[in-house]
């Protein structure tokens, strides 16, 4: 039996009785990366496998892990082994029971992490922490992005590396719809005066979840009026009209609110299938190659609001119980390399935003990115960003989820 194996069989006993919260316990001072110069790293992380635990869900970031940047390790001496999940918090209680046992060379190397299992991880102590300095390609980026140095509220800190930019965007089919709504309000006005034809994820679904806090923003009249750091005052005076107003879309949404999709995989599969009219994501650069291979309609279009919609980035994170954490940083370093992002934003590949600061590359890579087709279904990023708004902190999440289970799912 394997060392890791071994780990394992420990691993799944703790499981059984380890929550996230008791786990975040015990130890949450952070693990910093040991000092070592980038030559001493990729020595070090020749002949490691490294195992990069993210959603399973999306099959044209599935097929780009798989055929392009395992590939590139591969050449770089690292061995990368895609392990598909449902939800992110999957990978983070497995790295916070580990962390509990004392594992050393865990199951898990790799996350695609973003927002409050991010910061959550933070408080527990569950991420490698000082490293993303050490890689080459951070040079590229711009270390002032507050996108790249904030995580939903939470400080970076060296703890995770940037991997794409997401924008949470509203998905609408033309022929259907029109005269689309121009504002958040708006689209819950049309959703009541369309009967069944719109419904969202149910938390804590992320989608799902991003989309009730677009709900309050908007609901609060703007982000000027939703502290972006969390407090219990703050929620118990905003959340009420928040949840008074999803029960009133709720008897117009599709099966009349009665049951919500859980994911948004089935959402996506609703609108694909002409359930419903809208659909929403925080990758809309995906939809150019899901309408051209006919799985979205082809009046599929992208609903631009004029109060803007909730930007972040998604990132790469280290677990603090990873014992190959050397060959993920070549990995994480390969992932921010012009040419994987370039390949990356492909529509046909997986079409997402590059993190990377066009400004800073050369010339030749900065033409290769102009040089990316302009799509007939998704605006430039800078147009699809315009009047974003911040992520709201990490601690909003769970109890606006929470909210939403007790006063909306579970009202009558």
């Amino acid at each position: 039996m394997t060392t890791r194996r071994r780990q394992y069989t420990v691993v799944a006993l703790v499981t059984v009785v380890c929550t996230l919260a008791a786990c975040a316990a015990p130890d949450p001072d952070p693990v910093q990366a040991a000092p070592a110069s980038w030559s001493e790293i990729a020595d070090q992380a020749r002949g490691q496998m490294v195992s990069l635990w993210m959603y399973g869900g999306d099959e044209q970031g599935n097929t780009y892990v798989d055929d392009v940047l395992a590939p590139a390790a591969q050449q770089a001496g690292v061995t990368l082994r895609r392990v598909p999940i449902a939800d992110t918090g999957d990978a983070l209680n497995r790295i916070l029971a580990e962390r509990q046992a004392g594992v050393t060379d865990g199951d898990v190397d790799l996350v695609w992490v973003n927002g409050d299992n991010f910061g959550t991880g933070r408080q527990a102590g569950a991420w490698l922490c000082g490293w993303t300095e050490s890689l080459p390609n951070m040079a590229l980026t711009d270390p002032d992005d507050p996108l790249l140095t904030n995580d939903f509220g939470t400080p970076v800190d060296g703890c995770e590396s940037p991997w794409h930019r997401a924008q949470f965007t509203l998905v609408y089919n033309a022929e259907r719809v029109p005269d689309p709504p121009t504002d958040f309000l708006g689209v819950l006005d049309w959703a009541q005066a369309n009967p069944g034809r719109f419904t969202y994820p149910a938390p804590p679904d992320f989608t799902g979840s991003v989309f009730i806090r677009e709900a309050l923003i908007a609901v609060s009249g703007g982000p000027q009026n939703v502290p972006l750091q969390f407090s219990q005052q703050d929620y118990d005076r905003l959340a009420p009209p928040l949840f008074e107003r999803l029960n009133a879309l709720k008897p117009d949404l599709w099966r009349a609110g009665a049951t919500y999709p859980q994911t948004s995989s089935e959402l996506n599969d609703l609108y694909a299938g002409g359930q419903v009219d809208m659909t929403m994501t925080y990758g809309p650069a995906t939809l150019t190659e899901l309408v051209a291979d006919g799985t979205y309609p082809p009046q599929t279009r992208v609903l631009t609001l004029t109060d803007g919609t909730v930007g972040n980035a998604s990132f790469l994170a280290i677990p603090s119980t990873s014992g190959s954490s050397a060959g993920a940083r070549v990995v994480a370093n390969l992932a921010l390399s012009p040419q994987q992002q370039l390949e990356k934003a492909k529509p046909e590949v997986w079409g997402q935003f590059t993190v990377l600061d066009l400004g800073r590359l050369s010339a030749t890579d900065r033409a290769a990115f102009d040089a990316l087709p302009a799509s007939p279904v998704v605006p430039p990023y800078d147009v699809l960003a315009r009047d974003a708004h911040a992520e709201l902190a990490a601690e909003w999440v769970a109890p606006l989820d929470e909210g939403w289970r007790r006063n909306v799912l579970a009202a009558d």
